[in-house]
């Protein structure tokens, strides 16, 4: 199976099939449904709009922290609100760290479905539930692959 699904990713991966691609108008009320086949052009257009609104959301929250960075420094005249001010900032500051990971996240996550490879274990091969990707579409794994991952890995740390 994961041969021939990865057969099936080299084919979708042609230049001209690429080329060729015609953008795909997505109604808002669509909803990806287990009854159509897995990852068709409509899926593919869903998830991608959602990573891409995803993105701006992140992109536009780091514009307004930046806007508030930009405001000057801290100008509190008690040491207490000053320190109580500085937390906060560091917090949105790794918040907004996180958030920059996130981005290479959802880009990797767009690279994957214009390569027709989006939706699949990138262990098993096997689709990802839509419900999973819906919850997190930058899923890379199926729970079950997600789970013997996390097992694993506990198991390294304990070691």
């Amino acid at each position: 199976m994961l041969e021939s699904k990865l057969a099936s990713s080299a084919k979708k991966k042609s230049p001209s099939k690429r080329a060729a691609k015609k953008e795909i108008v997505l109604d808002d009320a669509y909803d990806p449904s287990d009854d159509e086949e897995f990852m068709n052009e409509l899926q593919q257009a869903y998830f991608k709009r959602q990573l891409e609104r995803w993105k701006q959301e992140i992109i536009d929250e780091s514009k307004e922290t930046l806007a508030h960075l930009q405001d000057g420094p801290i100008q509190e005249a008690d040491l207490n609100d000053r320190a109580s001010s500085e937390t906060d900032w560091g917090l949105e500051l790794r918040t907004r760290d996180r958030q920059r990971k996130l981005t290479s996240k959802i880009d990797s996550a767009l690279r994957r479905i214009e390569e027709g490879e989006y939706g699949y274990c990138q262990v098993t091969g096997e689709p990802i539930s839509l419900e999973r990707l819906k919850a997190r579409p930058i899923a890379t794994m199926t729970v079950e692959a997600q789970e013997a991952h996390e097992r694993n890995e506990k198991i390294s740390r304990d070691q």
